[in-house]
């Protein structure tokens, strides 16, 4: 992280020492199991790691408060995925119809459970989890503006940080790692981005619209011959423009979700969209459980992009509530390839408390291709369960 971003997160987090801190967190431990040998050489069938997560709170004054989230990962055999990061350092000043962060933060825009289109404003920290759903900490400067006709926030992003990659002793990786970046821009990570986005409820809808022009966080891969005259891939990260949009209705039972985006300045310009819908029965045979039933489709323009995996596809999934004290859950779900049969993927997410401290999760993920041109070819090998023992402090 760039030093004087950690200076001043390290200013305002001393401007709070006399204000009372409060902390909470989890820490655990991770086992990864591959069900089949791997592709690749110093790839292994099973991979254990350590994590540990703690959150500071600290409210400076009846206006402003202060967070500080770093997170730790140690993994048995892959470097890469051994790694540190500050998830959030954020001072926030608070006023009655609007607010100011600054320092390091996460921000989440999108509605649907498959994939999430318009969410661009943290980078994606790969080597965690396989769904792309955790983020790298973003530096930032935020101002919302909140009236009755949403809410409407600024972002001024001052650096850009690269994704994680898997290194070579490391799972979901193409046959040769991911290794240097380059950028379009010649001030590479210096680059200094911009968003903006307006959220509002009218009627039954939750519509946002969103705007970024910046670094993608969403690279290209290119084949280059190194100094050494070895094929490498290299991270390419265009400058680009995108606009989104992101809705979400409820009616009774049923929630209509989408999310759609037009980018320009990567490679050729396309537009992406996810759209579908979650119908929730509640007390499913007067058991008290609630299964849900989701149904979304996928489309991107994009044909020969290593990370656009949802071109022309459908995921159907199941969600089971059982409704308990230990908020026990399960969600199982499949996407297909409408255009290859042989082309499809699997998941099974499950969690439920032990106790007020303990917390297991369970993850599975699998692959199927026959096309040498998909994603899923390089995967194909990566099924896998991943079981999560977490404290909570």
């Amino acid at each position: 992280m760039k030093p004087r971003l950690l200076t001043l997160g390290l200013w305002i987090y001393c401007c709070s020492l006399q204000a009372e801190i409060e902390y909470s967190g989890s820490a655990g431990i991770e086992q990864r199991y591959f069900l089949q040998d791997a592709l690749y050489m110093q790839q292994e069938r099973a991979y254990t790691s350590l994590f540990l997560s703690p959150e500071f709170f600290s409210e400076i004054s009846g206006n402003d408060t202060l967070v500080f989230k770093p997170f730790l990962r140690i993994d048995e055999h892959d470097s890469e995925r051994t790694h540190a990061d500050i998830r959030e350092l954020m001072w926030t000043r608070y006023g009655d119809s609007w607010e100011v962060k600054a320092g390091i933060g996460k921000v989440f825009w999108g509605q649907t459970e498959s994939l999430h289109l318009v969410d661009i404003i943290n980078q994606t920290d790969a080597v965690e989890s396989i769904d792309g759903e955790i983020k790298l900490g973003q530096a930032m400067l935020n101002y919302a503006y909140f009236s009755n006709a949403g809410a409407l926030s600024f972002y001024v992003l001052p650096y850009f940080r690269e994704r994680t990659f898997q290194g070579a002793e490391g799972r979901f990786r193409p046959p040769i790692p991911i290794s240097n970046a380059e950028y379009e821009s010649s001030e590479e990570n210096q680059h200094v981005d911009y968003a903006i986005r307006w959220q509002s409820s009218l009627g039954n809808w939750e519509l946002g619209v969103s705007y970024f022009d910046g670094t993608s966080r969403e690279p290209e891969l290119l084949n280059k011959l190194n100094s050494i005259g070895n094929i490498e891939i290299v991270s390419y990260y265009a400058q680009i423009e995108q606009v989104g949009i992101d809705a979400l209705s409820v009616y009774g039972a049923w929630l209509l979700k989408l999310e759609a985006i037009y980018r320009q300045g990567q490679s050729d310009d396309f537009s992406a969209l996810v759209a579908g819908f979650e119908y929730t029965q509640p007390d499913v045979l007067g058991t008290g459980y609630e299964l849900g039933l989701l149904l979304e489709y996928q489309f991107d323009e994009r044909k020969n992009n290593f990370f656009a995996v949802g071109q022309n596809d459908v995921m159907f999934g199941v969600r089971l509530n059982l409704n308990d004290l230990d908020g026990t859950q399960i969600l199982v779900g499949m996407v297909q390839d409408l255009d290859e049969a042989s082309t499809y993927s699997g998941f099974i997410e499950a969690s439920s408390r032990i106790s007020s401290q303990w917390r297991w999760k369970l993850d599975s993920y699998f692959f199927s291709s026959d096309d040498e041109q998909d994603t899923y070819f390089f995967l194909r090998r990566d099924d896998h369960l991943q079981f999560t023992l977490e404290y909570f402090f």
